[in-house]
């Protein structure tokens, strides 16, 4: 089948006896009290009826005559696709020009396959051009009329807008990609905080020899302040993975644009320059609101701004405070006007902009102006909610090759109290003579436990898994374990159940739990309950023997 590009009028109507039978068998009344009703007047009943039918559906309707090319749009051409019948009237080219052209190829084939095979039904989805130049995603199901030797005469389609269902399945498959890569980087987070709990114990292992010293142990300390940022790292993956709780605290804007700095670098590419022109109040500009979500507002506006500048340009964050009153209210998009000091972020691009029906409809929950391939970050709608439910403001600033200004407005709070300083003692931490049972299946981290706690006198029992504990404290000669020290994620028996069961025979052991995740993420059944000890990963020797002294004397 050859889909014709070019133009051909008609002002004959296209009939088939095979439609006309199913027309009188199906459409006309056995009960007619008329049986000599003229064949005009059966003519005008069908088209009543199906002219009905199709706005009833707010469908349009396409009716292509497969022998002659010719094709005619009976219903829905201008209320769907705001086209006149007139420039629609023709052979199948108005038709195959306003079809998307990346869907062209694909449509094609399949309607050539159907023609020229037997069935008598086709149905396809594909994007149409409506007359303002949008593009909506339709659903064509059409019957397909044959002759006697099976060849296809005719094809009557009708098309139905499926453009909101379309974008709650791909909304839906993005939040699907988005929570399977959440869980990916919790299970990296995990793991690295394994292997940083391992670095930051030998680490200190070392510190502690007395011929470590001068160039050496500046080595050391060096390699255990990297595992330490590291540490920092994990804890936004997991924030990221949603397994980190999220809460609203007392920040500083500063130091949240400070952090992402460099991951903007990485994100944004190597075209595009960063420009931070941040505030300098000697007092700072302090928000209350969670750091993660602020965070995730600023990304996914570095994210739009790069898309809007595909050959290069600059992003320019800025940060500062703005003292807002009733006399001077901005046009705001989001929240109630409040007077009052505002801490002002504002994320500015020397993009392509946006034309007015664009920020019309910025805020919309599945408005996009990318295509399908290209969709990235939150929404703008989602940072609206973020920033709504803070109590702050939104302003957009766009026009059309003049880049894009965001402006976001948060609600000023005073400046937490500085934390109190607490010198470093130098001694050793305090140890003890109880005995303990470590129940962690990560060797390297169980194994620099034991050390660590052997190391500050204590008895150490090690074990894998459940059944290597059951068998060690069957061997155990009926000696009291005072500690369960148990990670709360492993294979086949959780540390919280191990820990369950064991306590229903020992009454008065105490037990402190340790994880890579945080206890937000894990199941409600194997999380800790009030008045349980709970160490995160990961953690230095001062911080276990601090925690486990605290589990023994209570």
């Amino acid at each position: 089948m050859r889909l014709d590009e070019g133009e051909q009028f008609t002002k004959t109507s296209i009939q088939s006896p095979s439609l006309d039978q199913f027309a009188a068998t199906h459409l006309i009344s056995h009960e007619s009290k008329n049986a000599h009703t003229s064949i005009e007047d059966s003519s005008s009943a069908r088209h009543d009826y199906f002219t009905i039918l199709a706005r009833a559906t707010n469908d349009a309707v396409r009716d292509w005559n497969l022998i002659n090319g010719a094709v005619s749009w009976p219903q829905g051409l201008e209320s769907l696709f705001g086209y006149e019948s007139a420039l629609a009237r023709g052979n199948i080219g108005f038709w195959q020009k306003n079809v998307h052209p990346a869907d062209r190829a694909r449509v094609a084939a399949a309607l050539h396959h159907a023609l020229s095979g037997e069935s008598n039904h086709w149905n396809g989805e594909y994007r149409f051009r409506r007359a303002d130049g949008s593009y909506i995603s339709i659903l064509e199901r059409a019957l397909i009329l044959r002759d006697n030797d099976g060849k296809a005469t005719r094809f009557i389609g009708s098309l139905m807008d499926v453009t909101a269902r379309k974008q709650l399945q791909d909304q839906l498959c993005r939040s699907q990609k988005m929570e399977a890569f959440g869980q990916l980087a919790g299970g990296l987070a995990h793991d690295f905080n394994n292997f940083l709990t391992t670095i930051l114990g030998y680490c200190d292992l070392l510190l502690h020899e007395r011929q470590i010293k001068g160039m050496l142990a500046n080595h050391v300390t060096e390699v255990r302040a990297a595992a330490g940022r590291a540490s920092t790292l994990t804890q936004q993956l997991l924030a990221f993975s949603r397994k980190q709780a999220l809460e609203n605290i007392v920040v500083e804007i500063n130091s949240v644009i400070t952090n992402l700095e460099r991951s903007l670098l990485r994100l944004i590419g190597e075209n595009i320059s960063v420009v931070c022109n941040l505030h300098h109040e000697k007092e700072g500009a302090h928000i209350k609101a969670d750091p993660t979500q602020i965070t995730q507002i600023i990304l996914n506006l570095a994210v739009n701004a790069r898309d809007a500048m595909p050959t290069g340009g600059q992003l320019t964050i800025e940060t500062g405070i703005v003292d807002l009153t009733a006399e001077i209210e901005p046009p705001f998009v989001c929240g109630e006007f409040v007077p009052g000091e505002f801490v002002l972020v504002s994320v500015a691009d020397t993009g392509v902009g946006m034309n007015e029906e664009a920020k019309a409809h910025l805020f919309e929950p599945f408005f996009t102006t990318k295509a399908d391939e290209k969709r990235s970050g939150l929404g703008l709608a989602t940072c609206y909610g973020i920033v709504h439910q803070s109590g702050g403001h939104l302003r957009v600033e766009s026009e059309n090759g003049k880049g894009t200004t965001v402006r976001i407005y948060l609600p000023r709070v005073p400046a937490p109290p500085p934390p109190s300083y607490k010198k470093p003692s130098g001694k050793k931490p305090r140890g003890g003579t109880e005995t303990i049972l470590i129940l962690e299946d990560d060797v390297s981290v169980r194994h620099i436990s034991v050390r660590m706690l052997r190391g500050l006198g204590y008895e150490v029992i090690e074990a894998a898994n459940g059944n290597d504990a059951r068998r060690l404290l069957a061997e155990n000669g009926g000696r009291k374990v005072d500690l369960l020290l148990a990670d709360l994620v492993m294979p086949q028996t959780s540390g919280r159940k191990f820990a369950d069961a064991l306590r229903a025979a020992h009454p008065n052991i105490n037990v402190l739990f340790i994880s890579g995740y945080l206890e937000e993420s894990l199941q409600p059944g194997d999380r800790c309950e009030p008045g349980m000890f709970f160490l995160p990963k990961p953690f230095d020797a001062e911080q276990l023997a601090a925690k486990v002294r605290e589990a023994l004397d209570t």
